[in-house]
C-alpha cells in the first residue's frame, strides 16, 4: 500500500486559492460558478482582487499556490502576468507548489512563458477523455488532438509538472473505453493523474438529461470504473494516494493534501472558499457583488460564513483522511485540534468495528481502509460518529 509522506515543518501549512471564474462554454456536467469573458468583467475581476489581498493579507508565507476556475487559461499572457504578479506579492515560501488548471484549447507557447517565469511549478491539463466519442458526449469544446498537442507543448518546458485530469461514468462510456483512456493517460508519462466520477449536478445539461430520463445512474457500474483504475494506473508507476488520486512518487498535489489535512487556506475571487482563523466562508459567487465590495470597503459579501472550532476540523480531518491511503491518526487529531480525552471514544470504537468487517487497518498508528473499504468511503462517511466533548 503506497502511503504519501507527510512534510515535516515548524510553520503550519497555508495555502493560497484563486477562482478564476471566466468560461467562454459551458461543459455540460460543470456546475461552477462561472462568468462569460468581457472587457468589463476582466476589469471588475482585478480590481476586486488587488483590493481583497490588499485587505485580506495571510499571517506568514503562502506553502502552495491553485489557480482554479473557470478557465483560468482563458486569460491572456499579460494578464495572466499581472494575476501572477498580484499572488507572488503576497508573499510565497520558497519552492512553493505552485499550481494552474488550463484547458486544452486556451493554452500556448506565450502563456506558458509567462507561468514559468513567473514560478508556477504545476499546470493540471482538463483532457476529460482521450475518445472522441466521450468528448462529444460530454460537451468539450476541443478535440483530442488538440488535448494531445496541448500536452506535448507543456512537457517541452521542463519548469512544469504535469496533472491530466480524467472523467468516467459518462452516459455511453464502457469500461473497456475507461481503461484505453487510463492506458492512453499513463502512457503519456505525467506526474500526477486525477480520476473523477461523473457527478449529475444541478442546472447542468447532463442533469437535465438524467431528469428526462435519458441517461441512468448505475452505482455498481461507478465501482467497477474506481476498480479498473485502482488496478491499471499502479502497473504503469502511479500509486494510488486518495481514492480519485494518483501520482508518481514525490508528485502528490501538496494543495490539496494540505486542504484535506486541515490546514489553513484563503480563497480569493468571486465563488472562492477559505478556511483561515477558525472560520470557514465562501465569497459571493458573483463577481459584481464581490468586487463592488471589496473595492469599496464595505463589509465583505459572503454566500457562506461559519465559525468552526477543534472538533469540526478533526471530524472532517476523519473523514478527509480515510480517503487517503495515509489513513488517520487518531492520536495526531486529538493533539493537534486539543481535543478532551474522550472525544474521540465513539470514533475509535466505530474504526474496530470496521476493522472487525475486514474494512480497516491498523497500521503504524494510522487507521486505513482497505481496497473494500474505500470502495464504501462515502457509506462509512456517513455512519461516522460526530467528535463531542465527552468524558473518557
Amino acid at each position: 500500500m503506497f502511503v504519501q509522506e507527510k512534510q515535516e515543518t515548524n510553520v503550519p501549512a497555508l495555502g493560497l486559492y484563486v477562482h478564476v471564474p471566466f468560461c467562454s462554454t459551458t461543459c455540460d456536467f460543470c456546475a461552477f460558478y462561472q462568468e462569460k469573458p468581457s472587457k468589463k468583467a476582466f476589469e471588475e475581476f482585478f480590481l476586486g482582487l488587488r483590493s481583497e489581498f490588499e485587505r485580506f493579507p495571510g499571517d506568514r508565507d503562502f506553502s502552495t499556490v491553485f489557480i482554479g476556475g473557470g478557465t483560468p487559461g482563458l486569460l491572456s499572457s499579460s494578464q495572466l502576468d499581472d494575476l501572477c504578479r498580484i499572488i507572488r506579492g503576497a508573499g510565497l515560501v520558497d519552492a512553493c507548489e505552485w499550481t494552474v488548471e488550463v484547458a486544452p484549447s486556451e493554452i500556448n507557447q506565450a502563456k506558458l512563458d509567462v507561468l514559468a517565469e513567473n514560478g508556477v511549478s504545476r499546470i493540471s491539463l482538463g483532457v476529460q477523455t482521450f475518445s472522441s466519442v466521450m468528448m462529444k458526449s460530454l460537451g468539450r469544446a476541443h478535440k483530442v488532438e488538440k488535448a494531445l498537442a496541448a500536452y506535448a507543448m507543456i512537457r517541452e518546458k521542463a519548469a512544469f509538472h504535469i496533472n491530466l485530469d480524467l472523467l468516467f461514468g459518462a452516459p455511453g462510456q464502457t469500461l473497456e473505453m475507461w481503461e484505453v483512456d487510463l492506458k492512453t493517460a499513463a502512457e503519456l508519462e505525467p506526474d500526477h493523474l486525477s480520476t473523477y466520477c461523473l457527478t449529475f449536478e444541478e442546472d447542468t445539461a447532463m442533469y437535465l438529461r438524467l431528469s428526462d430520463g435519458k441517461v441512468e445512474l448505475d452505482i455498481e457500474r461507478e465501482a467497477e470504473f474506481y476498480e479498473k483504475a485502482w488496478t491499471v494506473l499502479p502497473q504503469f508507476g502511479y500509486p494510488q494516494y486518495e481514492v480519485s488520486n494518483f501520482s508518481k512518487a514525490g508528485h502528490a498535489c501538496l494543495h490539496n493534501l494540505n486542504t484535506w489535512r486541515m490546514n489553513e487556506w484563503i480563497g480569493y475571487g468571486p465563488g472562492a472558499s477559505s478556511q483561515y482563523r477558525n472560520v470557514r466562508r465562501k465569497n459571493s459567487a458573483n463577481l459584481e457583488k464581490w468586487s463592488r465590495s471589496m473595492v469599496s470597503g464595505e463589509k465583505p459579501v459572503y454566500d457562506e460564513y461559519l465559525k468552526v472550532g477543534g472538533n469540526d476540523l478533526a471530524g472532517d480531518a476523519i473523514l478527509f483522511g480515510l480517503r487517503m491511503n495515509e489513513g488517520v491518526n487518531l492520536n495526531d487529531l486529538a493533539v493537534r485540534f486539543d481535543l478532551c480525552p474522550g472525544c474521540l471514544k465513539s470514533v475509535r470504537s466505530f474504526f474496530r468495528e470496521l476493522a472487525g468487517e475486514g474494512l480497516m487497518l491498523e497500521v503504524d498508528g494510522c487507521s486505513i481502509l482497505t481496497q473494500e473499504g474505500r470502495m464504501l468511503c462515502d457509506a462509512i462517511a456517513s455512519e461516522i460518529p460526530e467528535v463531542e466533548d465527552q468524558e473518557s
